[in-house]
């Protein structure tokens, strides 16, 4: 129906005859000439219809905002003065000869350009009107272009795209399951995977040397910015390989990929240990950019007469640390207010300053309601944390999650408000991660899930669990996590040791992995891989807010669908197809 797309005019097609198919971006009526803006995907052409053309200029009278047209005419410069060369198109127009109305249009919910007026719910309710804006047309377009890229770099690497199932059993990855009743099999259920983990490792076991998917993942939790409950997985494994394998095949796809994308040379991937991102930044994602860094205190605070510094100083998980920031002796007391109240939200329940006036004249020099108590260490205190006239220096004192949570969070909310940023990409690799974590009960848990092997022997791992390293590894661009792998636990006997740590039996082993654990003893090679989320990489690179920007159809942050209603109630007839009954909450004197 068409010979070109809007966005495809230039000069090259002066004096030819072109058929446009799209939406009325914008009518204008200048004199009795009437100019439509034409948009489809590719971009926005200017038509020009005037009153030599009757029927064409009929039709074009009565087409109104987002009217469906379909419209021949021939291609000319336009006027001298009339040209906008900051437009791909703005050096022609089209001068109309026929107009032909394929389809009208109710007045939409909101103009296309003044979508910034409405809520978010109102342009995900009408989610087919808000894609029709460029912007989001650029975005979709880029992810395809991402994915595309990466298809064609695994492909070239040897990797297979291999599909795994969606309908699967609940295994324990981290999150809830979202669940299907089966029908056929009344009382059972699948599950959606969280991740294709343990397909992927079979694979392996099956012979398929590199497997790669872009997958989608399913996972009912806490959303967020960068969370959805279903998203996209670029899932990438591999057999006979070592972390350095691995992180060096990812490490060059990513740097491809922004070089091809975006001609943005990303700087070396510095690594980083768990341990040392948790101590300098108070986060396994530091973002780099931000030239702030945590500094540990708890040596000076010990004999301090402050307790609320003495008591975490000497405490087993406890932790002092303080953060200088440059020039911030400047920051009101309102200022410092709403940072107190911010590292509230993460469990601090404080946040202590001093203000470095005049360091010269010692304590007479600084200002802040806790130097009194710590006359004897604050000479020293300033020369570690490099603190000169001008900055300001904050404190956390509590248990070390809280105060890496808490510092760390300000850390970045510090470079935002202040833009702090020092360069515009800051990549970096994570590496030794603790193998477990543990609960408020001292329950043992895994830091990423039960199938990545651990450093050490599994003696070793089972005189010492706690102290025990993993073979994971994190990409982080910018603060964000790209993606995360291990190398996986490819012998029977090490799972088992595992399990045996995590307090999963032998019989709860059986029911939830068996198919894994007897793949285990037929001769699986060393493997491991990598999983990048498509839609956290897509929003950095788009330069989006949010994951939700990124995604054509996405939930709200109460993972429902406003434009669908889903979720949303099914009939008694297909609940009783899957034997399944309702409990209906009924209230009886003032009892449910």
């Amino acid at each position: 129906m068409r010979s070109h797309y809007c966005g495809q005019l230039n000069e090259t097609l002066v004096d030819q005859t072109v058929t446009l198919c799209g939406w009325v971006h914008r009518r204008r009526d200048h004199g009795g000439v009437i100019f439509l803006d034409m948009r489809d995907r590719d971009g926005i052409a200017q038509v020009v219809v005037d009153p030599d053309t009757a029927e064409a200029f009929a039709t074009a009278d009565r087409a109104r905002s987002e009217f469906v047209l379909r419209i021949s005419g021939r291609v000319r410069l336009r006027p001298e003065g009339t040209q906008n060369p900051k437009m791909p198109t703005g050096m022609v127009e089209v001068l109309a000869k026929e107009v032909e109305v394929l389809n009208t249009a109710a007045t939409p919910p909101f103009q296309l350009d003044e979508h910034g007026k409405v809520g978010e719910e109102v342009r995900l309710k009408y989610r087919y009107v808000d894609l029709r804006r460029p912007e989001m047309i650029e975005k979709l377009r880029l992810r395809s272009r991402i994915s595309h890229h990466v298809r064609a770099f695994l492909e070239g690497q040897g990797f297979l795209d291999i599909e795994t199932p969606i309908l699967t059993r609940a295994t324990p990855e981290g999150a809830r399951d979202y669940l299907v009743p089966s029908r056929t099999h009344p009382g059972s259920f699948f599950a959606l995977p969280q991740s294709p983990q343990l397909f992927k490792q079979l694979l392996m076991v099956s012979g398929f040397d590199r497997y790669y998917q872009i997958a989608k993942c399913f996972r009912d939790e806490d959303l967020r910015a960068d969370r959805q409950p279903e998203f996209t997985q670029i899932d990438i494994e591999a057999s006979f390989v070592e972390e350095d394998d691995i992180m060096g095949i990812t490490e060059s796809m990513i740097r491809a990929l922004f070089q091809d994308v975006l001609d943005v040379e990303l700087p070396e991937f510095p690594r980083m240990t768990w341990t040392d991102a948790m101590d300098r930044y108070g986060s396994d994602k530091p973002d780099l950019r931000i030239p702030l860094m945590l500094v540990d205190v708890d040596d000076l605070m010990k004999q301090v007469d402050f307790q609320v510094f003495s008591g975490p100083a000497n405490a087993d998980d406890g932790r002092v640390a303080a953060l200088k920031v440059p020039g911030g002796a400047s920051m009101s007391r309102k200022v410092i207010d709403d940072y107190t109240k911010f590292v509230g939200i993460y469990g601090a329940k404080g946040l202590a300053w001093i203000k470095v006036n005049e360091r010269a004249k010692g304590i007479e020099g600084l200002q802040s309601p806790i130097v009194k108590f710590m006359e004897n260490v604050i000479e020293e205190l300033l020369d570690r944390v490099g603190a000169e006239d001008g900055d300001i220096v904050l404190f956390g004192a509590d248990k070390a999650s809280v105060v890496n949570e808490a510092l760390g969070a300000l850390r970045v909310k510090l470079g935002e408000d202040l833009n702090l940023y020092t360069h515009d990409w800051a990549p970096l690799w994570v590496v030794d991660f603790p193998m477990f974590e543990a609960e408020d009960n001292g329950r043992l848990t895994p830091l990423h899930h039960p199938f990545t092997s651990p450093s050490c022997s599994p003696e070793e791992l089972k005189a010492n669990p706690a102290s025990a390293l993993s073979r994971a590894y994190d990409m982080v661009l910018n603060g964000t996590e790209l993606g995360g792998g291990s190398i996986r636990i490819h012998d029977q006997q090490m799972q088992s040791t595992v399990f045996e740590i995590l307090g999963i039996g032998e019989e709860e082993a059986r029911e939830k992995f068996g198919f894994l654990l007897d793949a285990l003893h037929y001769g699986a090679p060393p493997h491991g891989g990598l999983a990048f989320g498509l839609d956290r990489l897509v929003m950095l690179m788009a330069g989006a807010r949010t994951i939700r920007e990124v995604i054509a159809f996405p939930k709200t942050q109460s993972a429902s669908c406003p434009m669908t209603d889903a979720p949303g109630e099914v009939s008694v007839d297909q609940l009783r197809e899957l034997n399944i009954r309702l409990r209906q909450k009924a209230k009886v004197e003032g009892q449910e």
